[in-house]
């Protein structure tokens, strides 16, 4: 809940939002042993501010185990990991990074809404967990997933099954609670054991389960290789693309949108494989024989919207924060650059970018040059001309095993 009132305020500069008086929604606790019901829950005579809503979830998810790490409860992202942490003991890795990031931006949001008190405790515990990722967290050459109640890891080279997890390694980087050195090697290990490009598909785990004894839920009824039990899951392999782009990675970030694409699939030879509408986003990819490849539930899923900020965000590079709109773009191999027009209010802005030979960015508004880094939206009802020359990132090196065929048919 913390994480949109937060990123809205930085988009936008509203804090009005954060008074808006909302209500709650009233139903009876858990029963001891009990996972879940259905019920028709009613409605509470409690009305508090957005604001208040967003520190009392903020207060619950500090609830820590005895590795420091956020409790899982019965699943963080991925809810096929029901009996994890059901016994209140289990512990999530990924949920570590994701609330790192939750607190360091709420923090901000806290100082903005006049809050002092509140915005220095998330960063106290911010700090915490950052400690306790990087000390418990690691598991020599990525991050692992999860502990099981009765202390079993998740994630390991150890483990016979689900050995890596991807949303550990890119909420690594995403959140930057990991160090940089730590942060690249578990991107490398990700796409070594998790990128299939014969395939097109990005795995969220490896192996899948199976016929282990680890019992991690229901996601072990899902066959091997489908949905989250070691297919593509897309939301996981689009935040795979935004880690690589925040790497300053522009190969492999493009890459990987090259493969999430459901576009890149209409090729022949691989449509036939593939299965499903090449225009629309799949929540997942098959990951194993027989059915490798081929598309799994589509027009469902909220990996739309994820592909929509991985590509204008990370890649184009276009950030908005409050009236000052920042253009940093990752720009593919070969390209000569782009245009976007980008309305404010009644006011159009042409923005032209360009590849540049400068180490530093430089903007131009109607000819004049100006003397930051960002551009300073004003509503005159006027239209604009801006040209922003970008310096070209250093190119990475290819990875031994990519299929260039493959590749090529993708980038077409």
């Amino acid at each position: 809940l913390a994480l949109a009132p937060s990123h809205y305020v930085s988009v936008t500069g509203d804090l009005s939002v954060l008074a808006e008086p909302v209500g709650y929604l009233e139903g009876r606790p858990l029963n001891a042993g009990e996972e879940s019901y259905y019920d028709l829950p009613g409605k509470s005579h409690l009305e508090e501010s957005l604001y208040q809503h967003c520190v009392r979830a903020i207060e619950h998810g500090l609830q820590r185990g005895s590795h420091g790490l956020p409790l899982m409860g019965t699943g963080d992202w991925n809810d096929g990991m029901n009996r994890v942490g059901h016994l209140g003991q289990g512990e999530s890795v990924w949920l570590g990074f994701f609330s790192f990031d939750v607190l360091q931006q709420f923090a901000i949001t806290a100082q903005l809404h006049g809050d002092p008190v509140f915005a220095q405790r998330c960063t106290q515990q911010a700090a915490m967990l950052q400690a306790s990722l990087e000390e418990h967290a690691w598991d020599g050459s990525w991050y692992r997933r999860a502990w099981f109640d009765n202390g079993q890891v998740l994630g390991s080279a150890n483990n016979d099954e689900c050995r890596i997890d991807s949303i550990s390694q890119s909420w690594s980087v995403l959140s930057g609670a990991a160090s940089p050195t730590r942060r690249r090697t578990a991107m490398a290990s990700f796409e070594q054991h998790l990128v299939r490009p014969d395939t097109g598909a990005v795995l969220l785990l490896d192996p899948p389960f199976d016929t282990g004894s680890l019992e991690p839920g229901y996601i072990k009824g899902y066959v091997p290789g489908v949905r989250e039990n070691g297919g593509q899951y897309t939301h996981a392999a689009v935040w795979a693309g935004m880690a690589f782009a925040e790497l300053g990675d522009n190969v492999r970030a493009w890459r990987l949108l090259n493969m999430i694409n459901p576009a890149g699939h209409a090729v022949a030879k691989r449509l036939e494989t593939y299965k499903v509408e090449p225009y629309v986003m799949a929540a997942d990819v098959y990951g194993t024989p027989p059915h490798a490849g081929r598309g799994g539930w589509t027009w469902y899923t909220g990996s739309a919207g994820w592909t929509y900020r991985f590509i204008v965000e990370s890649l184009l590079g276009v950030r908005r924060v409050g009236t000052a709109l920042h253009i940093v773009p990752l720009l593919a191999q070969g390209w000569p650059g782009y245009t976007l027009r980008y309305r404010y209010g009644a006011t159009h802005y042409h923005i032209h970018v360009r590849p540049g030979t400068s180490t530093a960015a430089s903007i131009t508004l109607d000819g004049e040059l100006l003397g930051n880094d960002a551009l300073e939206l004003l509503d005159d009802g006027t239209e604009h001309q801006v040209v922003v020359t970008c310096p070209v990132k250093a190119q990475q090196p290819e990875t031994p095993g990519w299929d260039r065929t493959v590749e090529a048919d993708l980038e077409r």
